[in-house]
């Protein structure tokens, strides 16, 4: 069979296809990255059509005068990165609120004086929509350079219908301008506002805030911060019940401060994923594994917090879950888009191999997301979502940290960065 291309990608080093799962990997397929080599990819109209040996592609392939032909230059080819846990629109930073906490000044204490997560809802909700879409274009960008092309979009400082909705129509709009993957998750169980009591709040989100969502198309997730002092257990299940109800996926923050029953909660409504887990036990894990609800670690905000105990992630292999890697960018407890040094965090502190890290950012993460059959994987019939690096090992990414090793970038087939520049 001969195929009509519009791209090509040839002379790589190494394509890391993590081709021919059908559904998130676990235990030991977790190091099974389906690598290729001496071999090179086809696209057509933004989709994978061929993946194949360099010396077959004169023989299998029809190379469509406006192809865009592609040379790796011997480097490692990946799919796209995806990042399944991030709160990528909000307004306002808090580095003053960095610094007091490097001083040893404690969080209850900044929060009791109008600091965190209270004064990016503030901030949030009087920021415009443009405003705010202005913001998500600049940190899209930033993602794009860092090789990711999915990025889940929680909403969360709003605390009030209007300023949810705002947040998810600023993401809805940048879905439409950036040729990424982008996600929406509806998080107004995040906080509970300071003009509201509980009770009455989430009679709001029950009654009010779900089914305009839901109604608008606005989200296709329901979020919930399952913490002591936030949203207790039966509190989740209330909202977590009504998001189903109204046709959003469960995903839920769980176990991130202490263990509050969180993941059970996630494995018994079959959310799509339970994410943190800092403080997870084994019966959790077990559970978490027969319902095949994936575990999103995100070390960068134990680490970004100054705290000691990281996600039991070799115990969660060993007990069978599918484990997913995320930045959790946000402007409280992890301010950065580097998924790689994501990586680096997850293999020295949580003891993951490079091969696991390498597909808790790709193909797990792609089904935390909800895109398991769209990207995440290079294979015919996905997303042409790749990245090349500037070096020819795949191990470089977390071994020289910090660095950015993105090459280039390609978006359904068409360059989004080339040479570290953004071009989209």
């Amino acid at each position: 069979m001969t195929h009509h291309v519009d791209f090509l990608l040839h002379n790589s080093a190494q394509i890391i296809t993590l081709a021919g799962a059908q559904s998130p990997r676990k235990g030991r397929s977790m190091s099974e990255l389906s690598i290729r080599k001496n071999a090179a990819i086809a696209a057509k109209d933004g989709v994978i059509v061929w993946v194949g040996s360099e010396n077959e592609i004169t023989e299998e392939l029809d190379i469509l005068p406006e192809a865009t032909i592609i040379d790796a230059e011997n480097n490692a080819v990946l799919p796209g990165l995806v990042d399944c846990h991030t709160h990528l629109v909000f307004a306002g930073t808090r580095e003053d609120e960095f610094a007091q906490k490097i001083a040893g000044v404690p969080y209850m204490e900044i929060a009791a004086k109008g600091g965190g997560i209270k004064r990016t809802v503030r901030s949030t909700r009087q920021a415009s929509l443009e405003e705010l879409v202005n913001l998500g274009r600049k940190r899209l960008k930033t993602f794009l350079e860092f090789g990711v092309t999915c990025v889940e979009i929680k909403s969360g400082y709003g605390l009030d219908l209007p300023t949810e909705k705002k947040i998810l129509q600023a993401a809805k709009l940048l879905a439409e301008e950036f040729p990424m993957e982008l996600p929406r998750t509806f998080l107004g169980a995040h906080e509970i506002p300071s003009e509201i009591g509980k009770k009455e709040y989430i009679a709001s989100l029950l009654e009010d805030m779900i089914p305009d969502v839901s109604r608008n198309r606005l989200a296709e997730f329901c979020d919930v911060f399952c913490e002591k002092g936030v949203y207790d257990i039966d509190d989740a299940r209330r909202v977590l019940s009504a998001g189903k109800s109204a046709g959003l996926q469960p995903k839920i923050h769980a176990e991130q401060l202490t263990n509050s029953g969180a993941a059970r909660l996630a494995a018994e409504c079959h959310a799509i994923s339970a994410d943190h887990l800092d403080h997870i036990d084994e019966t959790s894990m077990k559970a978490l594994a027969r319902s095949g609800t994936i575990g999103v670690i995100l070390p960068g905000a134990v680490f970004f917090l100054g705290l000691k105990q990281y996600p039991p992630v070799r115990k969660m292999i060993e007990h069978g879950m599918a484990v997913a890697l995320s930045t959790d960018f946000n402007p409280g407890s992890c301010m950065t888009q580097n998924l790689a040094l994501m990586m680096t965090i997850a293999c020295t502190q949580c003891r993951m191999t490079i091969d696991e890290a390498i597909t808790a950012i790709t193909i797990n993460a792609a089904w935390a997301a909800g895109r398991g059959s769209v990207c995440g994987s290079i294979e015919p019939g996905k997303r042409a979502d790749i990245i090349v690096l500037d070096t020819p090992s795949y191990e470089m990414l977390p071994y020289h940290f910090g660095h950015n090793h993105i090459r280039h970038v390609f978006c359904k087939g068409k360059t989004a960065v080339e040479n570290f520049q953004y071009l989209w």
